[in-house]
């Protein structure tokens, strides 16, 4: 027979048991949301047809451009000053971007289906575009400052002769940087069953990776060569304000000070975006979902923009630099263009002419 006391006390235990369950029930339980995945960026499909037709264009103004502006500055007959010779590789630079666009615009609209190697070659090409890109517009501030400001230390300089040997320091240091373009494949994509080319590392190692290649990105992609040419051009344009007679230099710096500020334009919304993404990644900024979709969602925008910088200096070579424009007629009467044009409005004009002595 079951002991009396025994048996109350379960009882007792049970009823209380039922009180803590009606107290923490599922009712007051409440989802911490910061906690919770994100859901990933997943831009429409029409969305992604029109990044890759505007890819498709920027490619089309892009390689006939950057060809002119290569052609005008290489066939030029006097021996090319330090600028103009980084002011041509600049445009070799552009013309390697260019290339990339149209594999681009195939992998946003239908998934990446060139292939691991194919990855890798493109997106070493890229980057090799990038950081070359921004070292020549660091040399050309450099040589700017030297000219105006140094025009002593200048002339003594071998200038011609350091000036290719800078320049094939630029492509093997851009080589080197773009590098980590080797750890690009073709994989799944996250949000669709499309591939994509994109940085895959190692799953044990990976975020020690990527805060590298992201800070090695930051800092000679971008901070470092910020912070040569923004005193260049502070004390150069300083110099030239207070130099009797500096007009025409100051008209020769408007087309350097020009394209400077197109590729920042172009490519500071894109930095800052990556490196808003490097502090969510390395927990720098606490994780948050809305804030990370914004991330995510910037990143898409603004590389867009920047790669829209591999057309744009030919046009402004063409609405600003009045020494390029002088140069592209100069080449267009030697190849005949004009002449055959000129003929060409001169007969329409004797035939109107004969037309016109006949109707009177």
């Amino acid at each position: 027979m079951a002991d009396p006391n025994t048996s109350s006390f379960f009882i007792d235990f049970s009823s209380a048991y039922d009180e803590l369950n009606f107290t923490y029930n599922d009712s007051e339980f409440f989802i911490d949301q910061d906690t919770q995945p994100c859901s990933p960026f997943s831009p429409s499909d029409a969305v992604m047809a029109g990044v890759g037709t505007f890819y498709i264009l920027v490619f089309l103004l892009a390689i006939p451009g950057n060809l002119v502006v290569g052609l005008v500055i290489g066939l030029s007959r006097q021996t090319l000053p330090p600028s103009d010779l980084y002011l041509l590789h600049l445009a070799v630079a552009d013309l390697l971007l260019a290339i990339t666009l149209p594999f681009w615009a195939v992998s946003v609209m239908w998934g990446w289906v060139f292939g691991d190697a194919m990855c890798k070659i493109i997106t070493i090409l890229q980057e090799l575009s990038f950081y070359s890109s921004i070292l020549f517009l660091t040399c050309i501030s450099i040589d700017r400052y030297m000219v105006i400001v140094r025009a002593m230390d200048a002339r003594r300089a071998n200038r011609q002769l350091v000036s290719w040997g800078v320049c094939g320091a630029v492509w093997a240091v851009g080589a080197c940087l773009s590098l980590p373009g080797l750890f690009s494949s073709s994989i799944s994509s996250r949000n669709s069953s499309r591939m994509a080319c994109t940085e895959h590392y190692e799953t044990g190692s990976a975020d020690e990776w990527r805060l590298a290649t992201r800070m090695l990105r930051h800092s000679l992609g971008f901070v470092i060569p910020l912070a040569i040419m923004l005193p260049c051009y502070g004390v150069t344009i300083r110099r030239l304000l207070h130099v009797r007679g500096g007009f025409q230099r100051q008209r020769a710096m408007r087309m350097i000070v020009v394209v400077v500020f197109a590729f920042l334009l172009c490519w500071t919304p894109y930095h800052l975006a990556v490196m808003a993404d490097t502090f969510f990644r390395t927990k720098v900024v606490p994780y948050r979902c809305p804030a990370r979709m914004a991330v995510d969602q910037a990143m898409f925008a603004t590389q867009s923009l920047g790669l829209l910088h591999s057309c744009v200096n030919p046009l402004l070579y063409a609405f600003v630099g009045e020494k390029f424009r002088r140069n592209l007629l100069q080449l267009m009467r030697q190849v005949g263009v004009l002449e055959r044009a000129s003929v060409s409005r001169a007969s329409r004009s004797s035939m109107s002419s004969e037309i016109t002595s006949t109707v009177m």
